[in-house]
């Protein structure tokens, strides 16, 4: 099946799939069976079968899937296989939380340069110093960037976004609260905070509404 034909889903389940493998790699379990995927996760094992064979046969009847293999083969799918240059811009609270999170370079993502309109800010581990956003147009020129996080206000948001697509950064991470749009091939996630806790909310007040 061509890739262009697997659903969004489907896709945002892969990571999850990975998350849950590596728990079991570390208690060295050697295999493990669809339906005892199915019991970690929560999804069923139709499902969790489903999904994986839009990637290929990972699994043998009666055997279930190495659990080994298969996170090789979703760290390829995934591109976690790979490691990435990213830079931040935007150093307020969010940004701040952003770079404090060890648990990237751990994964091969690494932030290279902090921008902030505000350069008297300090890099509290002092790897790092705090570069002027004017700057950020001319270090694209210079450095092979593949990840731009945005965390700036949203009134500069945009203006951002073109500078890090124009500059050649493919991918954009936007933890602004406005929609974004990217441009020169370069793709978008957007992590909107106060949709996901709208989304809390709603199902806290209507469960009746909950699909399990």
């Amino acid at each position: 099946m061509s890739k262009k034909n697997i659903s969004l889903s489907v896709i945002k389940r892969l990571p999850k799939y990975y998350r849950y493998l590596e728990s079991i790699n570390e208690k060295g379990i050697i295999r493990v069976s669809s339906k005892e995927l199915s019991e970690i996760t929560g999804l069923t094992a139709s499902q969790i079968r489903q999904d994986l064979n839009h990637f290929g046969c990972f699994g043998q009847q009666g055997y279930g899937y190495n659990v080994n293999e298969l996170m090789d083969e979703l760290s390829k799918i995934i591109g976690v296989d790979k490691s990435y240059n990213m830079v931040l811009i935007g150093y307020g609270n969010i940004g701040h939380a952003l770079y404090k999170y060890k648990s990237f370079s751990d994964l091969g993502y690494e932030i290279k340069a902090v921008f902030d309109k505000n350069t008297d800010l300090k890099v509290k581990d002092g790897a790092l110093e705090v570069k002027s956003i004017d700057l950020l147009e001319d270090y694209l020129k210079n450095e092979k960037i593949d990840i731009g996080i945005i965390a700036t206000p949203k009134k500069v948001a945009q203006d951002v976004c073109d500078i890090l697509c124009e500059g050649g950064v493919k991918g954009i991470w936007n933890f602004s609260p406005v929609d974004l749009k990217v441009k020169n091939g370069a793709v978008l996630e957007s992590v909107h905070l106060d949709e996901s806790l709208f989304t809390l909310t709603y199902f806290m007040n209507s469960p009746e509404d909950f699909i399990f």
